[in-house]
């Protein structure tokens, strides 16, 4: 059984360059299943218990996505509410508690933004807290969000240096499980 899965939640991941860049370099780890939402669901009609079966058979599980409007893209949002459902990830169910949940996500704008002096006014920790409680609500293990901000003033090679740190960020919660 592999250990981490990741969720790619990119609403149009053919045409994603950052995003792609990390999901298959990660994809290349043993350890790592990967899995396309908007592939799988062009309609938006999630199947809930295969994605429930999914993700019980990982420890850690990893939505990776671009952060459009200080939040998720539509499908990764469709995916969580008919995923994360009453009865068995919260309220009485306990089918994630212990699990690590960890973000991955690619800003347009470079990091000072995200600062209470910058022009988003919060940092990227608090524009996450609705997916940290997510996961708290779950019983879940919340990992330090991976970020790579300003992704369109990155040249190749930061681009495969944020690559290789993807892939330690990865390989940290893996150890951890």
């Amino acid at each position: 059984m592999k250990s981490t899965l990741i969720i790619n939640g990119h609403r149009n991941p053919k045409e994603s360059v950052y995003g792609k860049a990390l999901f298959d370099k990660a994809a290349s780890l043993p350890e790592i299943s990967v899995h396309t939402l908007i592939e799988k669901y062009p309609d938006f009609k999630i199947d809930g218990d295969k994605e429930r079966e999914l993700l019980s058979m990982h420890k850690n599980i990893v939505l990776q996505f671009p952060f459009y409007w200080y939040s998720t893209p539509a499908i990764l949002k469709e995916w969580i509410d008919e995923v994360f459902s009453r009865g068995w990830a919260y309220g009485g169910g306990t089918a994630l508690a212990g699990k690590t949940l960890m973000v991955a996500i690619t800003t347009g704008g470079p990091e000072k933004v995200y600062q209470p002096e910058g022009a988003n006014r919060f940092t990227i920790e608090e524009l996450l807290r609705p997916l940290e409680q997510t996961a708290n609500l779950c019983a879940m293990k919340w990992a330090k969000p991976f970020v790579m901000f300003g992704v369109r003033y990155l040249d190749q090679h930061q681009i495969e240096e944020h690559c290789v740190k993807y892939l330690e960020a990865l390989k940290a919660i893996n150890k951890s499980a």
